[in-house]
């Protein structure tokens, strides 16, 4: 078994994820691919290497032309809050950021001079949807020279349709999606509106964009099983954005957390450690929050955050191998009856179970007393995950109670893969089994491809059937 580990003891971001992904030797070239098809104009991304705490590591920057989103920390957290960072070590820099939040304020770009620049990427396309990508943001100088293009404030469908546009792949598709979709509730419980017509002032400017695209194509590269997040450090206080002073965690950090399960850790650290992205990155992709008894360390990344606190912010990735054993592996069930859910009704509730972390979920028609016809929910899942998905059931469903069994299983050996063929990139789960390997091609993977090529699904999988 490969799987990532997610050491967020100085919180984690999505230039900080992005940032350490590549430092760990995730695929650059795709990441490329990716930003020069990108239906977006007027930003530019750098890949740089500095230091934080003595420590070298990699720095993904993503600036724009119109605005930046550099914001000393008197502005951030108060005069106070800045005079405390004033003397720091290592000759890092005062003026630091993360790319999630947006606020009206006015401030030179500062760049490290401890970045060693190695890449740069301009980016001039032009995006011809009809809702265009804007902040609330006054005019500012930067350093390099771009066409002006005004940003507005974007809704969950427009994003969609930018990523849907960008070369990426099927999973790493996916993945983008689920995280703004992760985004999008929890600014849609925060504001109270609903999450289509959330508009994404907080995480929704062209460099968040571009972080969540950039974290979603370099994590699908990797192809590992698991993904473990014990705990996400975060830090105490309040932080100015568009609505105002908000505490620390800010509100869709907290629903995100709440929602999908996730630890936080506070630690004694005035400020924002946690951001939006970040959590709603660590929300798409945790399978487990327990490292396993034994592993190899096969590659470390370490990614630079942009705010100077007393403990540095950085985002440290470890790339494990262990040896899983069948024996030990164990499942969750849950259960619960319904007989008086409509059938779309169940059906939203299925989708929202998969997005909460469930492994499987079906339903099964019974008889239940009265002999009133109704419907068996069965949900198999990790315990990680047991809290947030008996919440959905509760809030989504008519039920009063949950059955819970944990269940020994046999499973064989598993991994995945994103393998060419001749119809363009395709997922495959890779299982082992005692006469060798299969390849199963993933469902969202042929479908891509058959929409992409126009051919049917049974073409499709011959193809995949000669090359796989």
């Amino acid at each position: 078994m490969r799987g990532l580990y997610f050491e967020c003891e100085r919180g984690i971001s999505g230039d900080m994820t992005a940032a350490a992904l590549l430092d760990l030797g995730a695929d650059r070239a795709a990441l490329e691919r990716m930003l020069r098809s990108l239906p977006l104009s007027g930003f530019e991304t750098q890949i740089s290497r500095v230091k934080k705490a003595g420590l070298d590591m990699c720095d993904f920057a993503v600036t724009l032309a119109e605005e930046n989103h550099d914001h000393d920390m008197e502005y951030l957290y108060g005069h106070e809050h800045a005079h405390e960072h004033e003397h720091r070590h290592d000759h890092e820099p005062v003026h630091e950021h993360t790319h999630d939040h947006e606020y009206d304020h006015e401030h030179d770009h500062h760049h490290d001079h401890e970045h060693i620049h190695e890449h740069a990427h301009v980016h001039e396309q032009t995006f011809a949807h009809e809702h265009a990508l804007t902040a609330e943001h006054e005019p500012q100088d930067h350093a390099h020279d771009h066409a002006h293009v005004h940003h507005h404030h974007t809704a969950l469908p427009d994003i969609l349709h930018i990523l849907s546009h960008a070369d990426m792949s099927p999973g790493a598709h996916a993945l983008a999606e689920r995280m703004f979709r992760i985004l999008a509730a929890a600014e849609a419980k925060a504001h109270g509106v609903p999450e289509e017509q959330v508009h994404f002032h907080e995480v929704g400017a062209v460099d968040s964009i571009v972080d969540i695209a950039a974290a979603a194509v370099l994590l699908d590269s990797l192809g590992v099983d698991a993904y473990i997040i014990p705990a996400l450090s975060e830090g105490t206080g309040s932080v100015r954005c568009q609505h105002g002073i908000l505490p620390v965690p800010v509100p869709a950090v907290a629903n995100i957390a709440a929602e999908h399960g996730l630890t936080l850790r506070i630690v004694p650290q005035r400020g924002e450690l946690v951001t939006p992205t970040g959590a709603a990155i660590a929300a798409a992709v945790r399978t487990a929050d327990t490292l396993p008894e034994g592993f190899r360390v096969l590659k470390i990344g370490m990614g630079a955050g942009k705010r100077a606190y007393e403990r540095p912010s950085f985002l440290r990735l470890m790339l494990l191998e262990w040896d899983e054993s069948p024996e030990q592996d164990a499942i969750l069930m849950l259960e619960t009856n319904v007989d008086d859910c409509t059938p779309e009704a169940l059906g939203y509730v299925m989708e929202r179970l998969l997005e909460g972390g469930a492994r499987d979920v079906f339903f099964t028609p019974v008889y239940m007393k009265k002999q009133r016809p109704g419907t068996l929910v069965t949900i198999l899942c990790d315990e990680v995950h047991r809290a947030a998905l008996e919440a959905i059931l509760f809030r989504e469903t008519t039920t009063i109670g949950v059955r819970r069994v944990t269940m020994e299983r046999t499973v064989l050996p598993r991994r995945g893969e994103t393998v060419q063929t001749s119809l363009g990139p395709v997922r495959v789960k890779c299982v082992a089994t005692p006469e060798g390997e299969r390849r199963y091609p993933e469902k969202e993977s042929v479908a891509a491809l058959c929409q992409a090529s126009g051919k049917s699904w049974q073409s499709v999988m011959k193809t995949l059937e000669r090359e796989l």
